[in-house]
């Protein structure tokens, strides 16, 4: 049968990279692969379009070691990249992560590691709106504000030189599959992706099918394109909320003591000042802070004088003088 070198897909991917500037011309493109579908479907559109854009490509495999079969996965992906004549790079995990953050945290260190040691400026994912739409039902379920919410952006930077992309983010998960099949890919199935002790691969496998089958067939498209609101608003916010923060807040009388009027403040909105003390908690705090921490701060702004929070993370704690709330280690 003969394989197509040219379809649809490969035409939006393209389009999406004209749109915006993901994978520049003669960019030096790491492509995190997996072996699954979704990650075989950007390398082979990648491969498709390299002699258009003049990228230089390369492959990446992270090992988990969290299934038995995992070194032979890895075989799998590298003989792939030899088979297309592209370098292939392996991280091996010492110690097995813990969990589906700690995991993710790992392979984004290693991907950055490797792109770093071998001069790639861009590490390309398989994410799709499919993993948009599941991440933001997942952080809506554990309570996430809008940050949670905007669900996997189209970029962003792990480095001062390098950015991590996710180009095929208007894709579905169908559609990587319709690419795998046509090109007869020799997609790698991972049995943990159907392990219902993971809370995604539950939202995936019956909550996402679900709300398909009684409220809108178009589950996925419109949660990614929540996201995709979500994700511009709150860019405007956080660029809003920076500039109010240099408006309010003086000189530190210590290095590890936050200080801002809040007089000025309470004439922002609610949404405004959240975000803005949100901001001056993780600078000063090193730590990301709750609701509940974020809300303490909040009732300070019209508090009588003297009052303060409970401690915050690190011990640290906020007081009302004057205008001025003080965000630090409590005075001895």
């Amino acid at each position: 049968m003969a394989r197509p070198h040219w379809t649809a897909l490969h035409g939006r991917l393209h389009q999406t990279l004209r749109d915006r500037p993901l994978l520049p011309a003669r960019s030096r493109i790491l492509i995190a692969v997996s072996g699954g579908q979704d990650s075989l479907g950007l390398l082979q559109l990648l491969l498709d379009l390299q002699d258009l854009w003049q990228w230089s490509l390369a492959v990446a495999h992270c090992d988990h070691r969290w299934r038995a079969d995992s070194t032979a996965n890895a075989d799998h992906v590298e003989q792939l990249a030899q088979e297309r004549g592209l370098p292939c790079y392996r991280s091996i995990a010492e110690t097995p992560p813990t969990s589906e953050a700690a995991a993710r945290q790992w392979r984004y260190d290693c991907l950055t590691n490797i792109a770093q040691t071998n001069g790639f400026t861009v590490i390309a994912t398989g994410h799709t709106a499919s993993d948009r739409a599941e991440t933001l039902l997942y952080n809506l379920l554990r309570g996430s504000g809008t940050d949670g919410l905007q669900a996997l952006a189209w970029s962003r930077s792990v480095s001062d030189t390098i950015q991590l992309v996710r180009p095929i983010l208007n894709f579905t998960r169908q559609e990587t599959a319709t690419i795998c099949a046509s090109f007869q890919l020799p997609v790698w199935e991972d049995v943990t992706n159907q392990d219902l002790a993971y809370r995604r691969n539950r939202i995936r496998q019956e909550l996402i099918p679900y709300l398909q089958q009684h409220f809108n067939p178009q589950t996925e498209f419109h949660l990614a394109q929540t996201a995709e609101l979500l994700t511009a608003e709150v860019e405007y916010l956080e660029a809003l909320a920076r500039q109010i923060r240099q408006e309010i807040q003086s000189e530190r009388p210590h290095s590890s003591t936050a200080l801002f009027n809040r007089r000025l403040l309470q004439k922002t909105a609610i949404a405004l000042q959240r975000r803005v003390i949100r901001q001056i908690l993780q600078e000063t705090l090193h730590h990301a802070p709750t609701f509940a921490h974020i809300e303490k701060i909040v009732a300070l702004l019209d508090a009588p004088q003297k009052s303060t929070t409970d401690p915050l993370p690190g011990g640290a704690i906020a007081w009302v003088e004057g205008d001025w709330i003080y965000l630090g280690q409590p005075l001895r």
